[in-house]
């Protein structure tokens, strides 16, 4: 694994509406940013990062922390320095970790504020209204209640 460490530093939380409030149309958008990158050694780089996620005109939740790439940490640097872009076999693990660690944090962050959780909705069982079951089609791959 190339991530060494990770660590939350700091998280704010904000609700800006009162509790109870209802938002007609809630959009929630994530954004997880690279803040600076640091080499520690020929193989070790430490990573700062920001996780936002913001319910537009609600709320908003931020987490600062960092983490530690175990890799070619001078070259990963020079690039960061030079252009702020990472390789994406760089990215996309850091990415993945920034979200794995951070995501628990804000849906514990926002329960604790009254915000809903930032993440998706599982989908509907309802759907199944609008099948086709009963009108003549094959029903062997649909699921069975007893």
């Amino acid at each position: 694994m190339p991530i060494k460490s990770f660590e939350l530093s700091s998280m704010d939380a904000k609700r800006f509406t009162k509790l109870g409030e209802r938002v007609p149309h809630l959009r929630v958008d994530q954004n997880t940013a690279i803040t600076s990158i640091t080499a520690l050694s020929d193989r070790e780089a430490m990573m700062e990062f920001r996780f936002i996620v913001n319910y537009v005109g609600v709320g908003v939740i931020k987490l600062e922390g960092k983490l530690v790439w175990d890799g070619e940490a001078k070259a990963i640097a020079a690039q960061w320095s030079e252009k702020h872009t990472l390789p994406n076999e760089v990215f996309g693990p850091v990415l993945a970790a920034a979200y794995a660690n951070c995501m628990p944090a804000t849906v514990t962050a926002a329960r604790d504020i009254g915000l809903p959780p930032p993440l998706p909705p599982p989908p509907m069982a309802g759907r199944m209204a609008g099948s086709t079951q009963g009108k003549g089609k094959d029903h062997r791959s649909s699921m069975e209640v007893a």
